[in-house]
Parts: C-alpha cells; sequence; structure tokens
C-alpha cells in the first residue's frame, strides 16, 4: 500500500519562543544551554524514531514497543509517525492486543493524536486487518476525512467477513464521495461481485476498471478472471486471462480454481500443465485445485504427479494442502494412501480428521470411522456439525439404528440437532433404516429448514414408493414459499416410479417442464430407468432419443437403463443401435456398461455377441464374469458356464452369491446333479455363504428335473425358512414327469393359497393329471379356472425386422401376412414329417389341451 501522508506536530521540547533579553549575560548563556538541550532531544527523538521504523520494517515489534516505552519515560511527546510505524507493524503481523495497546496509549495523549486523519485512518487499516469488524466499522464511521486508503481497508475487510452487498455499497458511497478506487479496491470489489455471482455488475466495474487505466494491472486482471470465474463466464475468464501480458501464480491459480469450480476438470489440468512449461513454481493453491480436478476424473496417475509436484516443490503438508491429497486419495479409492498422508500431517485441525472420518463412510468402512472419532476425541478435539453428520451417515449406510440413535442423542446433549445440516443427515439416516416416522418428527421440529432438508425428505418418500407423502410435500413446499428445484421435481417423479404409477410420473415431468425447469441428466435417467423396470421399455428407449435431442450427454447410468429397456422388450435391433451409440461417441467400456452389453445380448438371443463383450474387456471384475455366466445357463451352455466360472477362481476372483445362482442355474437346466451339489456344497462349506431362496430353489430344481424328489424334499425340510412359490412350483413340475399325482395335488393346495390369482399353477396340475391319464380331474381342474375367473396366459412369441415389431400370440389370426405364415408353417410342417419326424402323442395332447 502506498504510504500515508504523515502530518507532524511540533517538538514541545524546541525553545523557540524564548526572547533573551540583550542586557542580560545570564540570560544568553541560559538560551544557549537551553538551545543545546533542545537540538540534543531533537537528534535523539530522530534517532528513536530511525530505530523504531528500523526494527519494524525488519519485522520487528517488541523491540519498537519498548523503545516507545523509553520515550514516554523520558517524557518525549510522540509524534503520529511513530505511533504509525508501530501500528503498520501490527497489521503485518496481525498482532491485535499490542495494537490495542498502541492506540490506548493514543487516546491517553489527547485529541490531537486520536483527531489526526494520519493516525485515524491507520487505526482503521489495523483493525480491518486484525479482522474486528465492529471497531473498524465505527472507526471509520467517525473519520472526518475518507480517503482511499480508509476506503480499501473497510471494503476488504467487509469482503473477507462475508458481507459482500455491504462491500459493494461501500463501493458505490466511495465514487459518490468523489474517491476514486486504486489497486486495492478493485480486486475486492470483484470479490464481492463473484460472491455474490453478479455478472452484470462485474462487467461494469470491468469497464470501470479500463476507463482508470487498471487493466494492466496483474493483481486486478487476476481478480477479474477469479470473478467470471465464479460466475461461470468462463470465456471471459479465458479472454481476460490470455490477453494479460503479464501472468503471476495467483493469475494462473484463478484460472485453474475458475475450470474446477465449474466442472472443467480437464481443461484446468491443460491450464495447470501449461503454467509448468511456463516455469511458474505451483503454491498450495495450485496443487490442491490440480488434485480436485483429477479426483473428479478419477485421473489417478495425474494426482500421483500432483502430489510428487508438491514433494518437490518443497510445500508445506499443511491442512490446506494435507487436505486436498487426502480427498484425492479417498475418492480413487486409494484410502490407505490416504492414511498415509493423515499420518504425516504435524499439524491437523477438525476440517482434516473430519475428511478421512467421512472417507471411511463412503467407502463403508464404519469400524474405522469409528475409531477415528475415538482417536479424534482423545487429541482433545471436539465435534462439529460435520462430523456428527458422518457418524449419522455411518449408521445410514449400515442400517445400524442403534448407532444412529446414539448419534442423535449426542446432537441433542450438544444442542446440535438444530443445525440444519445435522438435522438432513439425521433425517437421512432415520430414512434409510426405514424409520420413516422418526425421519418425519424431526423434519418437524427442526425450525431452521433450507431446500436440502426439504429434498433428503422428499428423497426418502420416494425411494419407499411413498408418492402420496412425496407429493403432499412438494406442495407444502410451494406453500411454504419454499424455492423448489430440479431434485425436488426429480423426487415426486422417482416415488410415483416407484410405486408404479406410470401416467402420473410422465405427467409430472412434462410438468416440470412446462413451468421452466429444464431437466438434469439425472430427471431424464431417472424416468428411463423407472419406464425400463415397470415394462415400459419402448418408452424408455424413446425418452432417451428425446434426451438426445434435448442436448443432455447420457450418463453410464442412463446408458445401462436403456439396455435394461431393451433387454425387457427384448430388442436386440435397439440393443444393437446403442451398442453403436456407445462406440461412436466413444464411452469407455466400463464394467457397468460391458455387464449391460452381455446381459441385453444374451437375453435377445445372441450369445455370439455377448461372447465378443465379454472378451474385449481386458480387466474383467465379478460383475462381467456373473452376466457372462448367466448367459451361457440361460442359452443351456452348462458346460461353458462350469469352465469360465473355474477360470473366475483361477483368476483369484471371489464369487458371490449371484455367482452361484447363475451357475447352480446352469447346471438345473443342464441336469448336472453332480456338478450341481458339488457347488452347493463349496458354497457352504469353503465360501461360508448362507444359501438364499434362489439357491435353495436351484437345487430344488436340479434335483426335481433329475427325478429325485424325495432329496428335494429332504432339502427344503432343511431350509431355515419356508418354501416360496417358485420352489414349490418346481417340484409340482417334476411331479408330472415323475407321475407323483397325490405330491403334485398337496403341493398345487399350497400353491392355490400363495398365489390365487396365477393361473400357471392351475395348467401345472392339469398337464399332470394329463400326463397321467386322468381326464376328468384335468377337466375339474380346468372348470375351476373358470369359476375363478382365472384364463391361461397365452404363448406368445415375436420377431423384428429393422424397426417394426412382429408379435404372435397363440389363436391370434390378427397379423396382416397370417395367411402367408400359416402357408409357411404348412410347408415346415410338411418337411419336418418327411424327415421323419414324429410328435409324441401324450405331449400333444397336452399341447392341444
Amino acid at each position: 500500500m502506498a504510504s500515508l501522508p504523515v502530518t507532524t506536530r511540533p517538538n514541545p521540547h524546541t525553545s523557540s519562543h524564548f526572547k533573551p533579553r540583550k542586557s542580560s549575560n545570564f540570560a544568553s548563556t541560559r538560551l544557549a544551554k537551553l538551545q543545546e538541550n533542545d537540538n540534543n532531544r531533537r537528534s535523539l527523538y530522530k534517532s528513536y524514531f530511525h530505530r523504531i521504523s528500523s526494527l519494524c520494517k525488519d519485522g520487528q515489534l517488541q523491540q519498537p514497543v519498548h523503545l516507545l516505552s523509553e520515550m514516554e519515560f523520558e517524557d518525549f511527546q510522540i509524534g503520529p509517525e511513530i505511533y504509525g510505524e508501530i501500528l503498520q507493524r501490527c497489521v503485518y503481523e496481525r498482532a491485535l492486543r499490542t495494537g490495542q495497546q498502541i492506540h490506548a496509549r493514543i487516546l491517553k495523549n489527547g485529541d490531537f493524536f486520536a483527531n489526526n486523519e494520519y493516525i485515524e485512518t491507520k487505526l482503521v487499516v489495523f483493525y480491518a486487518k486484525c479482522d474486528v469488524l465492529d471497531v473498524a466499522v465505527r472507526l471509520f464511521r467517525k473519520l472526518r476525512v475518507r480517503n482511499v486508503f480508509s476506503w480499501a481497508a473497510i471494503v476488504g475487510l467487509q469482503c473477507r467477513m462475508g458481507f459482500s452487498e455491504d462491500a459493494l455499497l461501500g463501493f458505490i458511497e466511495m465514487q459518490e464521495n468523489g474517491v476514486f478506487p486504486d489497486n486495492f479496491v478493485l480486486p475486492n470489489v470483484l470479490k464481492a461481485c463473484g460472491g455474490l455471482q453478479l455478472i452484470g455488475y462485474g462487467k461494469g466495474v470491468h469497464g470501470h476498471i479500463l476507463k482508470l487505466g487498471f487493466g494492466a494491472c496483474v493483481f486486478v486482471s487476476s481478480s477479474l478472471v477469479d470473478m467470471y470465474g465464479k460466475c461461470g463466464v468462463l470465456e471471459d475468464a479465458r479472454k481476460v486471462f490470455d490477453g494479460m501480458l503479464e501472468k503471476n501464480v495467483v493469475a494462473w491459480n484463478s484460472m485453474i480454481v475458475g475450470y474446477v469450480q465449474n466442472g472443467f476438470n480437464q481443461e484446468a489440468i491443460d491450464v495447470f500443465y501449461d503454467m509448468r512449461v511456463k516455469g511458474i513454481e505451483p503454491t498450495r493453491v495450485t496443487v490442491a485445485s490440480f488434485l480436485s480436478a483429477s479426483a473428479n476424473l478419477d485421473a489417478l496417475m495425474e494426482g500421483k504427479q500432483g502430489h510428487a509436484i508438491a514433494i518437490l516443490s518443497n510445500l508445506d503438508l499443511d491442512n490446506i494442502l494435507g487436505s486436498s491429497i487426502i480427498n484425492f486419495y479417498s475418492k480413487v479409492g486409494l484410502i490407505e494412501d490416504a492414511e498415509l498422508v493423515f499420518s504425516r500431517m504435524h499439524e491437523k485441525d477438525v476440517v482434516t480428521w473430519n475428511l478421512l472420518i467421512s472417507s471411511y463412510v463412503q467407502h463403508q468402512r464404519v469400524d474405522k470411522a469409528l475409531d477415528m472419532c475415538h482417536l479424534m476425541r482423545s487429541e482433545n478435539l471436539r465435534f462439529d456439525s460435520v462430523t456428527l453428520s458422518s457418524i449419522v451417515s455411518a449408521s445410514a449406510v449400515t442400517g445400524n439404528i442403534k448407532l444412529g440413535k446414539e448419534g442423535h442423542c449426542y446432537c441433542i446433549r450438544r444442542n446440535l440437532d438444530s443445525d440444519v445440516v445435522v438435522a438432513t443427515s439425521i433425517v437421512d439416516m432415520y430414512a434409510k433404516c426405514e424409520r420413516i416416522d422418526d425421519a418425519t418428527k424431526v423434519f418437524n421440529s427442526t425450525t431452521e429448514r433450507d431446500l436440502v432438508l426439504w429434498n433428503t425428505l422428499l428423497a426418502a418418500y420416494a425411494h419407499l414408493g411413498l408418492s402420496s407423502e412425496a407429493l403432499k410435500l412438494f406442495y407444502q413446499m410451494q406453500l411454504d414459499s419454499v424455492p423448489q428445484n430440479v431434485m425436488s421435481w426429480n423426487s415426486v417423479i422417482l416415488g410415483f416410479l416407484r410405486n408404479g404409477q406410470i401416467n402420473e410420473a410422465k405427467g409430472m415431468f412434462s410438468q416440470m417442464q412446462s413451468l421452466g425447469f429444464q431437466p438434469s441428466l439425472i430427471s431424464w435417467t431417472t424416468l428411463i430407468s423407472g419406464l425400463a423396470q415397470n415394462g415400459f421399455g419402448y418408452e424408455a428407449i424413446l425418452f432417451f432419443l428425446q434426451m438426445q435431442e434435448a442436448g443432455i450427454q447420457p450418463s453410464i447410468s442412463s446408458i445401462t437403463s436403456v439396455l435394461l429397456a431393451c433387454t425387457d422388450i427384448p430388442s436386440l435391433w435397439y440393443g444393437r443401435a446403442i451398442h453403436g451409440f456407445i462406440t461412436r461417441h466413444e464411452f469407455r467400456l466400463s464394467v457397468p456398461v460391458a455387464t449391460s452389453l452381455v446381459d441385453m445380448y444374451a437375453k435377445c438371443g445372441s450369445i455370439d455377441e455377448a461372447k465378443k463383450v465379454f472378451h474385449m474387456m481386458s480387466s474383467k471384475e465379478l460383475p462381467i464374469y456373473n452376466a457372462m455366466i448367466s448367459a451361457y445357463a440361460l442359452h443351456g451352455q452348462a458346460v461353458e458356464a462350469l469352465a469360465l466360472f473355474k477360470h473366475l477362481q483361477k483368476e483369484g476372483i471371489e464369487p458371490d452369491g449371484i455367482t452361484f445362482t447363475s451357475i447352480l442355474s446352469a447346471c438345473s437346466h443342464a441336469g448336472l446333479m453332480n456338478e450341481g451339489l458339488n457347488l452347493f456344497a463349496d458354497m457352504v462349506s469353503k465360501y461360508n455363504m448362507n444359501p438364499s431362496m434362489e439357491h435353495y430353489g436351484c437345487v430344488v430344481s436340479l434335483l426335481s428335473r433329475c427325478g429325485n424328489l424325495n432329496e428335494a424334499l429332504r432339502l427344503i425340510l432343511t431350509m431355515k425358512f419356508q418354501p416360496d412359490a417358485h420352489i414349490l412350483g418346481s417340484l409340482l413340475t417334476a411331479c408330472r414327469e415323475q407321475h407323483e399325482i397325490e405330491l403334485g395335488e398337496y403341493l398345487s393346495q399350497h400353491l392355490f393359497k400363495m398365489e390365487p390369482s396365477n393361473s400357471g399353477n392351475y395348467v401345472a396340475l392339469s398337464n399332470a393329471y394329463a400326463a397321467a391319464g386322468r381326464w376328468i380331474e384335468k377337466s375339474n381342474t380346468r372348470d375351476l379356472m373358470k369359476v375363478r375367473g382365472l384364463r391361461k396366459n397365452p404363448g406368445c412369441s415375436w420377431i423384428q425386422t429393422s424397426v417394426e415389431l412382429n408379435v404372435f400370440v397363440a389363436g391370434d389370426g390378427s397379423h396382416p401376412k397370417t395367411e402367408e405364415i400359416y402357408a409357411m408353417l404348412g410347408v415346415l410342417q410338411s418337411e419336418m414329417q418327411f424327415m421323419g419326424y414324429v410328435p409324441m402323442a401324450s405331449n400333444a395332447e397336452i399341447l392341444c389341451s
């Protein structure tokens, strides 16, 4: 900052007011001595001033204060310049206590010093730099003359304290009073514009800067880059940045931070590399921003390079840099590396502890998170709202309602339950533990509710399929004048979809668009996924196409959702089209996408294309193995499924419950009883898994198909839970093959009670009677179906030619080419008979029935 003008006061120890009498030698001698003493004191005063000034400039503070005390003891009248030097040193060191003592001495010396413009300004600057807002503002308002230095101090203080509107109002008042801003005021004004995201006002200040001639100032230009970045106008930020003749590290940092804050992570990395090429040494802010961009892109190598650069640049591993490195390693899944960095930090604040605890929770290492909480307490650090939010989130992840309640009680005891961040975590915890009533109570007891809290309860209702409650809360937001955002609409749409209310979900989506809310990627993905899961595959595909027309780039989640829709139809043509879209747009063939493609091709009948996708993956994980084993099982290729299972084991990948469900299903369809039973035994003994209902169902089906009904029944009796309709249905189907009519009748009675509206169970019993030649019982079963209003679901098949889907239902003649189709069937039947095919009579009877 430029020097303030000093108004000096004549030293009262000079004796110029004496008028000696010419006739007195005594008076002349006395006058000479007084003048000599006065000169000595002047010299001593100057000596004191130079020593104090030199010490202050050398970074000393206590010695100048001691010298000031000596001067006061020797009865020197202290001038403003000495107080100013010491106050300036207090500003540099933010030495509030010492500065307050100097202020007290100034007041003690009377109004002359207290009302001196130089001292008044220095005091305003001192209290402003020490962030003592009330005192700084009070002294500023008392100023008789407000110069550019006092304005710069007060505007800067208001910006630092977050009072951006007051800073801008001060800037306006300053100009109205005829004071022109300098290169210290303007950066703070731009910072206020960025904080409030007032891009229009910021551009006006930019024009003012050019008129005042500060466009070439590196500090002002760096602030312009920062302002445009915070307002999201990256093109203008880049124009200012590229137009700078001189770029310091602050300018580079502003550009990198702007890109990261707006999600342009690759651009931030590119600027960082340019900065390295120019030879600019990075600061902690540079590396921290680069690490954030790397973490957001999951760029492991780049992030490790950033860590290495921090070490090579000898940057201190303080809270800012250390927290950034921990955050990077946590986001890319390298928790052990994050722990190592944490252990090497000498000073750790609550933010650093919270970051590692949160990382443990996000990676579902709840025990470690809780251990870290205990260790944090042993270091005499108190939990804040973020810590408690992480603890409550840990209970939500594990479904540990006991831990969640303990965290809730701790919040109440510490009076933190009214904190909106904590309240949001508690609501989320109760919702994920399926205690929605408790979640609602916490929400209702929270007086200060922000949009995040409202959306959290909305999302809780939606995930549980409580669409009515979600809609009521949505309308309550409008009544309470809570501004809704796209997330609010998304939750209501999800609630309808979870409840199977497809028309209501689509209507809400249309209403959102009509009211000016632009659906986000999450909005489109939620609708596409919900339609696919509810069996509306074609509509899901159409909305996927609409999403692209709206300029929304699909995510991995939306890709997997639309592939599920192709699987549900099933439509190999659309599935191939989506695969082509993935290839054309250079989507990385990630595990979720590859798994969905394998599943789609298998269920659409193209096992060869499923194998091609599987073999394209150089690094295979368990999900894609599961999908391929399931594909082999679906196509009856049990030998290939078993071979792939053995390969999975050789690769050191441990199978899970889904793997065993698929491989047991393959053995069941192929009748490989010994292999299936051995696998079931390994699952229990070797892999220590508790068999689920699906696993038991596969083994019961396997035993039944192989004619071991007694073994199947014995297995059912050993189960820890009651058999479901699928297991009993497998036995009932086997009863037809084994002519076990009495057992079939017994099983069917249970199935009729479990699934009274399932016509398949009646058909299975009817077929068993027909296979045994008991036509009267068969007829009675069919009559019973009619009495109960049940009809056999007709067989249905379809084939897609180009984009046209041709559906064929048993007994239906509505297809426009029915005559041609039946003529071709006749030709095929003749050829089959010519080749010696003779249908089995019993099966023919069953089919005719």
